[in-house]
């Protein structure tokens, strides 16, 4: 089961302590994806375990203000995650299935460290969305930034053109 923090300062402090960013899931009960992400994705042990070891989740109410205006939410299930700074990463909006949402979760990791100029650390993440969730909608861009990233690490143009031919 997954534990879901209510107050974003105590997400945020918790992630600063643990070196972890936030996943914030604006929901409403009532509503069909939310529903379905609740039945369906959520329970998934693999989901689970992902967010449990590498996330703080926190889970608000779509209509939280001023969090849901700060953060311009217009539809739910949205996710979106944080970096210690409580500054948005990346968001998603809907319902996902479970490899799906993990391979989600895995490529804003992957970005992170991109954008953070971890590039060893990228590829390793990129890595493991193309070779465990070849089938989701993941892979496509995890490809490019891989080429990106190998690329940045290495000046390497030859791997921007690997990517490309990929894609």
């Amino acid at each position: 089961e997954i534990h879901w923090e209510k107050d974003i300062n105590h997400a945020l402090e918790l992630a600063k302590k643990e070196s972890k960013t936030v996943l914030l899931d604006f929901f409403n009960p009532g509503w069909t994806g939310c529903q379905q992400i609740d039945a369906v994705t959520y329970p998934d042990p693999a989901v689970t375990a992902f967010i449990s070891e590498t996330l703080i989740p926190l889970r608000v109410p779509s209509d939280a203000k001023p969090l849901s205006e700060d953060f311009n939410v217009k539809w739910t299930p949205t996710l979106i995650t944080l970096g210690i700074d409580g500054k948005e990463h990346h968001r998603t909006v809907g319902f996902l299935k479970p490899k799906e949402l993990i391979a989600h979760l895995l490529l804003v990791e992957g970005k992170y460290f991109f954008d953070n100029d971890k590039f060893p650390e990228a590829l390793k993440t990129l890595e493991k969305i193309q070779a465990d969730y070849k089938n989701t909608d993941a892979v496509q861009e995890a490809v490019y930034l891989r080429g990106v990233s190998q690329y940045k690490s290495t000046g390497d143009p030859l791997h921007l053109k690997a990517a490309y031919e990929i894609l």
